[in-house]
């Protein structure tokens, strides 16, 4: 199947999944809905199971690049607030972070997941790492590159940085709705803030007492 065919299919799996759920949708379904037939469906796709994790895996990877796209563009497309690109500075990794973490938690794809079938996410939790993750493991893990040459991350190996930004933010993002009732979503966001740029900023540099280094 051509590309383009491909993409016809994940869009068509994208659009049953939101209507109808994933135990309700078929691939039979899916190959009316992109006018293909199901033998060409099946020989790029054997299970439904295949095919949602490819829809899943293409959603996320957009919402991630577009997240990253606008936390990294200014008002004129150039970096923000005349900072450097790529985490120059420690409050535009935050920012950037938590742009991808409210994407996330707002994406109808994702939110129609949780409701319906949140099962489909339990393999990438506690059995395997999913191709997104270790996409924003490695997209992080360059930009806490940068940064600490910049000395604006704390001194400290980038992809252990990554690891533990990921593990919060992903505990954020899929528990903070069921564990967080009673707290304001912007207060939920305002701390993530404050316990991200505490944990990536560099230490302050201790001034010496009385001139003495």
């Amino acid at each position: 199947m051509a590309l383009a065919g491909e993409e016809a299919v994940l869009d068509a799996a994208k659009a049953s999944l939101l209507a109808v759920g994933v135990r309700r949708t078929t691939l039979t379904e899916v190959a009316r809905r992109a006018g293909v037939s199901r033998m060409t469906l099946y020989r790029r796709w054997p299970d439904l199971r295949s095919l949602v994790g490819d829809v899943m895996t293409r959603e996320w990877t957009q919402v991630v690049t577009a997240a990253s796209a606008m936390a990294q563009a200014g008002p004129d497309g150039g970096p923000p607030d005349g900072g450097p690109p790529d985490g120059g500075l420690v409050d535009d990794l935050v920012e950037h972070i938590i742009a991808t973490v409210e994407a996330f938690r707002t994406n109808p794809l994702y939110l129609r997941i949780i409701e319906t079938d949140p099962e489909l996410l339990i393999p990438y939790l506690i059995e395997r790492r999913g191709a997104t993750q270790q996409m924003i493991l490695d997209l992080l893990t360059s930009q806490f590159r940068t940064a600490e040459a910049n000395g604006a991350v704390r001194p400290e190996d980038p992809s252990a940085l990554a690891l533990m930004v990921l593990l919060v933010v992903q505990s954020f993002v899929l528990s903070a709705e069921a564990l967080g009732c009673g707290v304001p979503a912007a207060t939920r966001t305002a701390e993530l803030r404050r316990l991200l740029r505490g944990y990536l900023a560099p230490e302050p540099v201790k001034e010496s007492i009385g001139g003495s280094p």
